[in-house]
This record gives C-alpha cells, structure tokens and sequence, in this order.
C-alpha cells in the first residue's frame, strides 16, 4: 500500500522537477545562441547585452537577478560548447516552428542592437536558421519584423 502510494506521489512530482530542468536548459540554450550573436562579431556592444538581458527577461518571465544569473550560465556554457548542435537539437525538440522562428528574431535583434550587422553576424543568423530548420521565408520575415524602423 505504501509502496503504491510512494509511486503515485513520484509520478504527480517527477514530472514537475523534468519540466522544470527541461525549461531551464530550453533557457540556457537560448541565452547561449543570443550570445553567440553578441560574440559573433569583434565588438561586444553595451547595446547587445541590453538587448539579450531584455529578451531573456520577457521571454522566460525572469527577474533582474535571474536574468544576470541566465546570462552568467549561458556564457559559461557558450565558451565550453564545441558546437551549436546540442543547443539546436534541444530546440527542436521542444519548440513548435513558430517558437523557433521567434528565437531567430531575437537574434536578429541582438545583432541589430549596435546599428549594425557584420558579415560574422550573418552568417551565424543563416547557420542557426539552418539548424533549426527554418524555412528562407520565415528566416528573412524574422530578420525583418526585428529591423528598428531606423534602419529599414
């Protein structure tokens, strides 16, 4: 009887705990492909920080202390990663095509966010797109919809 209790009480519980580590990787994952954007060029502008701090923030719901926290992480892990694919993988897996998309314009965002747009920024936007498999379409609507209306 204890037992068959112990097992209900784990089942209801153990998925809370997955979910919550799963959200919080699908975080990390996203702070470390915004920072590549940043990282992307030689310059890493004040401007993109703000901008990757202020996605993550209404994106994931954060507070100011979790956002420093976030970032702080997906630095870390973005030196130590050897590539994007456990990031991308993990997204795919997880995210609908149009949550994907929107991790594309938040990029585009990043990478807008010092005025311009370095041949190193492009071709990072063009490699994560591919590895999220994101239609040329929806990759060049992204790009658009994040353009400030000072560069269009």
């Amino acid at each position: 009887m204890l037992n068959e209790l112990n097992n209900f009480l784990s089942s209801i519980i153990a998925p809370a705990e997955t979910e919550s580590r799963k959200e919080h990787t699908l975080q990390v994952a996203t702070a470390v492909l915004l920072i590549e954007v940043m990282r992307s060029d030689a310059d890493e502008a004040v401007q993109e920080q703000a901008a990757i701090m202020e996605i993550l923030k209404q994106r994931f719901c954060l507070t100011d202390a979790e956002v420093v926290q976030l970032t702080e992480r997906g630095r870390r892990t973005a030196s130590a990663a050897n590539d994007f694919h456990q990031f991308t993988s993990l997204i795919n897996r997880e995210l609908k095509v149009s949550e994907k998309v929107r991790i594309i314009e938040y990029m585009w965002q990043v990478a807008y966010a010092d005025g311009k747009i370095s041949a190193h920024e492009n071709h990072l936007m063009r490699k994560i797109a591919d590895l999220l498999y994101i239609s040329h379409g929806d990759y060049i609507a992204a790009k658009m919809r994040a353009k400030p209306a000072e560069l269009k």
